[in-house]
């Protein structure tokens, strides 16, 4: 049996959420660093949901993760895929957030790469991988500065399952990953760059799976 499922209020903060005793050390690390605690209390759930980039590794965390959320529509509440909401494909008021972040078997990472580390990432990914054994159930990564939207779930890491996540594996999806992102290039990383990152970020992120 798994453990249990979070939910967070939409009108919360994200402070309130780092300040729960039970609060998993994925969610510690991506809600610090240029998070700052100022920042922290003034964003709500609802509010980083709706525009991503404040807190876009937390985002990244909750889609690698599977997060719902529970919408207020028309025609009654309405649970569904973090992804779903995200990309507009179902409107509503958001709610609430639900999320398991700990279960048996679960594993995650996360990497990064910045100007320094009290900036935001130019390329960053979170994975979270369920393992049954040595094999794969179930892999997501989610990448920022990969793609127009600020973040986004690869799909490329659904060739894990039924595998076992070893190093070959793992430099397989990394390199899928690399050619599936279409990043847009700017002042802090031109369109190669993004995607040879987002290759390394997706790579290392799986190795602390791994290694977990």
């Amino acid at each position: 049996m798994g453990e249990p499922i979070w939910s967070i209020d939409g009108e919360a903060t994200l402070q309130s959420v780092i300040e729960r005793p039970d609060c998993p050390p994925l969610f510690r690390q991506t809600l610090t660093g240029p998070l700052s605690w100022q920042k922290r209390n003034e964003i709500t759930v609802r509010r980083a949901l709706a525009t991503p980039q404040l807190a876009s590794l937390w985002v990244a965390a909750l889609l690698a993760l599977g997060a719902t959320v529970l919408l207020e529509r028309e025609e009654g509440e309405q649970e569904v895929a973090l992804e779903a909401a995200l990309g507009h494909e179902v409107r509503g008021r958001m709610k609430e957030l639900r999320v398991q972040p700990e279960r048996p078997g679960r594993r995650w990472g996360q990497a990064r790469v910045a100007r320094t580390p009290a900036d935001d990432p130019i390329v960053a990914a979170v994975a979270v991988v369920d393992l049954e054994g040595e094999t794969v159930r179930q892999a997501r990564v989610a990448l920022i500065g990969a793609w127009p939207e600020p973040v986004r779930l690869a799909e490329a890491p659904a060739r894990l399952v039924g595998r076992p996540l070893d190093e070959a594996h793992i430099r397989e999806v990394a390199a899928a990953i690399e050619q599936e992102v279409a990043p847009r290039g700017d002042f802090l990383g031109s369109e190669a760059y993004r995607r040879a990152m987002a290759g390394v970020m997706a790579r290392r992120a799986l190795e602390q799976c791994a290694g977990r």
